[in-house]
């Protein structure tokens, strides 16, 4: 069976073959009448991409008469579609946290799920609209600001050139032109927008931003050998360790939300499941990268 390369397949065509196979796939079924609601095609136009799949892989698809649907065959194997399991589960968890709407995504027939709330910290449109066009025209904006450590908001000039996500919420990594350095600009905490200018920022100089630092997990030794296996497969380790990338920049979130900083060494190892094994060369590289900072000031 040859199959055509995806570059020869009109991408609207190609994206009405990856649903049918998510349905096969995930549902276990396939009806016209599912296409043309997901893709406001015509009912012959579905049905045409129904009988191209079958041509394509005839073995694969079979008509229930008596269900009237087509379902998988114990040949079936995706062409066109890479399954993902990740993928799967976080339409489930975006559709019941209402972060997308239940027609928004390509499930269906559910299971019967739910999810541990999530406390929403919703970022208004113009406050990202304005930062992200900052950062793609090279510009500053003078934004009112909650800062964590004043009572008061305040007046200052940012200039963004990237964002990244903490675990909890998005912000705006910037310029601070008052500080004369790098920082996070949490975009819930900016109030309000007044006015931009020209700035241009070596992206090149934000060295928390541009450095990156592998964290080598084990689980916690105080662990039973059953809770030690069980991490080891949450976290999909080999050999009973894992390794996980991550900016500078951004570790601070990251250490505190998997409880590897040294302050949570006295938790239960039941909260604090992980521990990390190459705390030294992390050190290291954080004093590396602030001594670099630093000399970059003086200069």
């Amino acid at each position: 069976m040859v199959q055509p390369e995806k570059s020869e397949i009109r991408h609207s065509v190609q994206r009405r073959l990856e649903f049918i196979e998510f349905r096969l796939f995930w549902e276990g079924q396939i009806n016209r009448s599912d296409i043309v609601a997901q893709f406001g095609v015509s009912v012959p136009q579905a049905s045409g991409d129904l009988k191209r799949y079958q041509e394509s892989a005839p073995d694969f698809i079979r008509y229930d008469r008596h269900l009237k649907t087509y379902r998988p065959t114990e040949r079936f194997k995706p062409l066109h579609l890479r399954p993902s399991a990740d993928a799967y589960l976080s339409q489930l968890r975006l559709q019941e946290s209402g972060y997308v709407a239940e027609g928004e995504t390509w499930a269906e027939q559910t299971p019967d799920f739910s999810v541990v709330p999530i406390l929403r910290r919703p970022v208004e449109p113009e406050i990202l609209r304005a930062a992200i066009g900052a950062a793609r025209d090279s510009q500053a904006l003078k934004v009112k600001y909650q800062s964590a450590y004043s009572n008061s908001t305040t007046w200052r000039w940012i200039a963004p050139h990237a964002f990244g996500y903490d675990g909890f919420g998005w912000h705006a990594r910037s310029w601070c032109l008052r500080n004369k350095s790098f920082r996070d600009f949490v975009l819930t905490r900016i109030v309000e927008v007044d006015g931009s200018k020209p700035e241009k920022i070596n992206r090149a100089q934000d060295v928390e931003w541009n450095h990156s630092v592998t964290l080598i997990l084990e689980p916690n030794p105080k662990l039973s050998p059953g809770d030690k296996r069980a991490v080891e497969l949450d976290y999909r380790m080999e050999d009973g360790r894992c390794k996980i990338e991550t900016r500078v920049s951004l570790l601070y979130y990251m250490m505190g939300h998997l409880c590897l900083a040294p302050e949570h060494d006295a938790l239960d190892p039941k909260v604090a499941r992980l521990v990390l094994i190459n705390r030294d060369e992390v050190e290291r590289i954080q004093k590396t990268v602030k001594s670099q900072i630093a000399s970059e000031a003086q200069a």
